[in-house]
């Protein structure tokens, strides 16, 4: 072959590979309202900066037919490219090749893509859109899974991994999303579940959709599994570039600094009366946090699930936060085992990555009942307390009203190493609510006076001035001060400042033991 026929021959792979499974499947994608694989790409990434490798990888299977079909790719297109100029490793797989399916050579393109991540210290980003294993390569197809779960694992806290379901992923092909950071899912198309709605009828008898049992909607406000759940493909691919801005590229970067922008004036200006005179009366605590943090930067995560707990990231002066807020809307805002859980799991992603914890505190306390009790409220409470407890990143603090009993140790506490806490003149720091406290400590004096009911009102109201307050606390130093709600901000960003060179440490371990 002359040197023209070996040029042309290259073209010819290059524009095979680019038409994956073929045009009349390309269309069938379009029509189901999904972009191709590299479509994908080329929108989450910056113009033209999209590099692949392993485009002529193909299939080593000679079982059950497959010797004489082969794609160029074999179902997954990998590679690396930029997002506002900081380099990412990607990986989407093709559902117009094999329904996407994984096959040992395309298990091997993406752990080639993971293994350079972590040696070069770059984000992870896998877009899944799968059948699941290949069921012609049996085994071999299984082990491809596992060489990526082990992977996951290895590049946990090292560098960021993001993974947007936007197709199928079923069986065992859930459990590298699930081991990965943050997992977009998009409404209507896209499913995640390990034995889908066939087995579960023939199991339980329940008849359930696959948008029923594993869809967006569900994973997003039932399971949790999803972070986030985007109307479309584009939604969702701009939704990752958005959370790029604030992550490091790993574990031993600091993250982008922009210019810091004040908050708009009218949520600055609502910080001064937002919390009600009535302590039972609830408030948006996103009010309160987009009084504080840079304009238009709060980006939340999680936000269909335990929405008594509010986690995001924001910019404070053009610096990453995270955010951790009790929400008075939602369950007064009391901590549950949902909440738990999400508040647990945000906060050691920040403290992984060096991004500084923001904790909005107004909690009366945990849950009751006995779905909570025996739902295992205790351990799971605890994650939450030993995420904030083995942080090591700057913690910040503020009580905006309530900050009662064990919820008050947990949430960021001074106690448990927070650097900087501070209350709002309507803050109240006790063990519990003044009501509940008097009819403890005062119940056999209430029983045996004339008047029992004014009798308790006076009792409530020398409680409410002795304890009900933030100044007990300020006394012994368990909070740094006592501020007027206009001063947050400023309060805030100074004390970032001064911990922006935080050294801690925990004690030598192999790892530790989180509650599970």
């Amino acid at each position: 072959m002359d040197q023209n026929g070996k040029v042309a021959k290259l073209h010819s792979l290059r524009k095979e590979a680019k038409l994956g499974g073929g045009q009349d499947r390309i269309d069938k994608q379009h029509e189901a309202g999904k972009m191709t694989a590299r479509e994908r790409l080329d929108f989450l990434l910056d113009k033209g900066s999209f590099e692949e490798i392993g485009a002529f990888v193909r299939h080593r299977s000679r079982d059950f037919g497959l010797d004489k079909i082969s794609y160029p790719g074999d179902g997954v297109v990998t590679g690396f490219g930029t997002i506002d100029g900081r380099l990412v490793y990607v990986f989407s797989q093709d559902f117009t090749v094999f329904g996407g399916s994984l096959s040992e050579a395309h298990a091997e393109k993406i752990c080639k893509i993971m293994d350079l991540a972590m040696k070069n210290g770059v984000p992870i980003i896998g877009i899944n859109d799968s059948g699941g294993a290949r069921i012609q390569e049996g085994v071999a197809s299984l082990g491809g899974y596992a060489e990526v779960f082990w992977r996951n694992s290895m590049a946990s806290g090292v560098v960021p991994q993001i993974s947007a379901v936007m197709g199928p992923c079923a069986g065992g092909a859930v459990y590298s999303p699930a081991l990965t950071d943050f997992v977009f899912m998009v409404k209507n198309t896209s499913y995640m579940f390990v034995t889908g709605p066939n087995v579960v009828k023939t199991v339980t008898h329940e008849n359930v959709t696959s948008e029923a049992l594993g869809g967006a909607s569900a994973h997003s406000t039932k399971s949790g599994v999803a972070h986030f759940s985007s109307e479309n493909d584009a939604k969702c691919l701009l939704d990752i570039r958005k959370l790029m801005t604030y992550l490091p590229l790993n574990c031993e970067e600091r993250t982008p600094v922009l210019k810091g922008v004040e908050p708009d004036p009218e949520k600055a200006k609502l910080l001064d009366t937002i919390v009600p005179e009535n302590p039972n009366k609830p408030y948006d605590m996103r009010d309160v946090v987009k009084g504080v943090v840079d304009a238009g930067s709060f980006f939340e995560i999680h936000e269909n699930y335990a929405d008594n707990i509010i986690v995001g990231f924001a910019r404070l002066d053009g610096k990453s936060v995270g955010i951790v807020a009790n929400q008075p809307l939602s369950l007064a805002g009391c901590l549950d085992i949902k909440a738990s859980i999400k508040g647990a799991r945000f906060v050691r992603f920040c403290d992984c990555f060096n991004i500084p914890l923001l904790v909005f505190e107004d909690v009366p306390g945990f849950l009751p009942g006995t779905d909570q009790e025996w739902g295992g409220i205790i351990k799971h409470g605890a994650k939450l307390l030993y995420a904030f407890c083995e942080a090591t990143v700057p913690k910040l603090t503020v009580i905006t009203r309530k900050a009662y009993g064990g919820a008050y140790d947990v949430m960021n506490s001074k106690h448990i190493r927070a650097d900087y806490n501070v209350a709002w003149p309507s803050a109240e720091i006790a063990v519990m609510g003044t009501k509940g406290a008097v009819e403890i400590i005062f119940r056999k004096e209430i029983a045996s006076a004339d008047d029992p009911a004014t009798r308790q009102a006076e009792l409530e109201k020398e409680y409410e001035q002795t304890f009900a307050n933030p100044y007990m606390a300020a006394q012994r130093g368990y909070i740094d001060d006592v501020i007027l709600p206009g001063e947050t901000r400023k309060k805030l960003i100074n004390a970032l400042h001064i911990t922006r060179n935080k050294v801690d440490s925990v004690p030598r371990k192999k790892h530790d033991n989180l509650p599970l």
